[in-house]
């Protein structure tokens, strides 16, 4: 894991966080769960776990696509957003498990290096980063609602929602205020969570949750004039 020294500091105040413009996205209800295969543990995923799945008379096993967060992470923290320091990210497992995640965190490029990183984090609720003395990830308690800023805009994104071109929509929204997004984290099914006001729909297909995040992502940078 690479830490990078140079990317803008998250605000640390009450004061910063609620009045610092940025987007944060919360990814809800990730199928992040570990079982102990052997001698390790392993973050049950439907490829390579479906008989212990089974045998554990665990839901059903295509239920467990932690590989779906993975790509979505990857293309968040990707982003020029996130570079420019204006990005926030927060992941809610399915179990009710709130992580936080620092924007400086460099997010494993293959699947089975993030499985270990999570494994990791689950087990042991925080991991810094190996040259600095920093928190990149760590378990937080709930609710999400105590995280983020006061009075902020609360959207869930689902295909259920109100259609919206996804660029008007980011540009009706006050720009120096932070706002935040709510993604649902699974494979199939439709978000339905208490703490956001609205939902909208950004397609008018079904669209992964990778490609929602990267549509916001390039509508902040379009609103901000991130390049």
């Amino acid at each position: 894991m690479e830490f990078r020294r140079k990317e803008p500091k998250l605000p640390k105040t009450r004061d910063e966080v609620d009045r610092s413009k940025r987007l944060i996205v919360v990814i809800d209800g990730a199928p992040l769960e570990t079982g102990k295969i052997g001698q390790d543990y392993k973050l049950l995923n439907c490829d390579d776990h479906k008989a212990f799945i089974k045998k554990h008379k665990k839901v059903d096993p295509a239920y467990y696509r932690p590989d779906i967060l993975h790509q979505t992470l990857l293309s968040l923290f990707d982003s020029p957003l996130n570079k420019a320091g204006l990005l926030q990210v927060y992941v809610r497992t399915a179990k009710n498990v709130l992580i936080e995640i620092n924007p400086k965190t460099r997010i494993p490029r293959t699947f089975k290096r993030f499985c270990g990183l999570f494994v990791q984090l689950l087990h042991k609720l925080k991991i810094r980063a190996t040259n600095a003395p920093e928190t990149l990830l760590q378990v937080i308690r709930n609710p999400i609602v105590s995280h983020l800023p006061v009075d902020c805009r609360r959207i869930g994104t689902s295909t259920t929602g109100r259609p919206v071109r996804i660029q008007d929509f980011v540009n009706s929204l006050d720009p120096e205020r932070p706002v935040v997004f709510v993604v649902g984290g699974f494979s199939h099914g439709h978000l339905d969570v208490d703490y956001v006001e609205e939902y909208i729909s950004v397609s008018e297909y079904p669209l992964s949750a990778a490609v929602v995040c990267s549509r916001l992502s390039g509508a902040f940078e379009e609103l901000w004039g991130v390049k």
